[in-house]
């Protein structure tokens, strides 16, 4: 199996792709139609472009602009959807203007709330919790394990909670079709709704894996580095989250790319947590990614340059 580089993610009613600098995001309208965006990722660090080049310091620059991304195609799709929408059609170009600059301050907004909920539930929650136990278990490094689990029992119980809601089921199987279509195109198969649909809704290179890796290696590091006082302990857990996903991505890129052994080993667990985060979509929501992928990747040409 050739790697492509080509990911992406679901998003309301659709899928966004990505290949290089380039991502589109196809969206099926209320009235059965489906409309694609194709536009250029423009990274955080637009000044200083080979920190996004340098291993382990790549990852963290990597994350954040899929993050930002991420939200801006989500409202994107979210936007043909909302109500009132011929009220919307009628405002005027400064209002539009306007409105597109709050949108991009309720983005910002949103993506840093989102950041500072996650670190306060995925890494000191769990290391609060784990410290109650400092009585009945006074190794450190027990503990840390025991906080590790406890961080992994969270964010599947996460998974478990939100997957019960109609609207995430949705998602979720636009997530297995935007899979779907990277593992046709990867395993040398035509790119259409007959191939897809065969196609499996795992794959190593995904997002879920990234967040798996990035609580493993969360347990390896902070068996390593220490700190005696109880804050020093969460500012460190704090701290150490860029070189945890700068890790945790390298290992990702290296996954997507090898079918070593024991980086297939290390892949099973992210893979079967995809198991929740991804469904078996129908062939509508394949159709919508097929075009997602079709805007900003040739697969036609992948198969002869990889002779698949």
């Amino acid at each position: 199996m050739k790697s492509s580089n080509i990911g992406g993610q679901a998003v309301m009613e659709g899928v966004m792709m990505k290949n290089k600098d380039e991502y589109a995001v196809a969206v099926r309208k209320s009235d059965g139609d489906i409309v694609v965006k194709k536009d250029t990722c423009h990274s955080i660090v637009k000044n200083h472009t080979a920190l996004t080049k340098i291993p382990f310091i790549r990852g963290v620059f990597n994350f954040i602009d899929s993050m930002v991304i991420g939200m801006k195609t989500l409202m994107y799709s979210a936007s043909f959807f909302e109500e009132d929408s011929e009220e919307k059609d009628a405002v005027t170009e400064k209002e539009a203007a306007k409105n597109e600059k709050k949108e991009e301050l309720l983005m910002t907004g949103t993506v840093i709330v989102s950041v500072i909920m996650a670190v306060g539930i995925f890494m000191v929650l769990p290391y609060y919790l784990s410290s109650l136990l400092k009585n009945l278990i006074p190794s450190y490094n027990i503990r840390t394990v025991i906080e590790g689990f406890v961080r992994i029992g969270i964010f599947i119980a996460y998974i478990l909670l939100i997957s019960g809601m109609e609207d995430i089921k949705r998602l979720f199987q636009y997530h297995g079709a935007e899979h779907k279509c990277i593992n046709c195109i990867e395993h040398g198969l035509p790119l259409n709704v007959e191939n897809v649909r065969i196609s499996s809704r795992q794959h190593k290179r995904c997002g879920t894996s990234f967040l798996f890796f990035v609580l493993i290696i969360s347990i390896c590091l902070l068996m390593v580095v220490r700190a005696e006082s109880p804050l020093m302990r969460v500012v460190i857990r704090i701290a150490l989250l860029p070189v945890i996903a700068g890790i945790s991505y390298e290992i990702l890129k290296l996954a997507g790319s090898s079918e070593n052994p024991i980086v297939n080993l290390l892949s099973k667990p992210g893979l079967a947590i995809q198991k929740l985060t991804t469904k078996e979509p129908d062939d509508r929501m394949i159709e919508v990614a097929i075009q997602a992928v079709e805007a900003v990747f040739d697969w036609r040409k992948f198969e002869q340059e990889n002779d698949i």
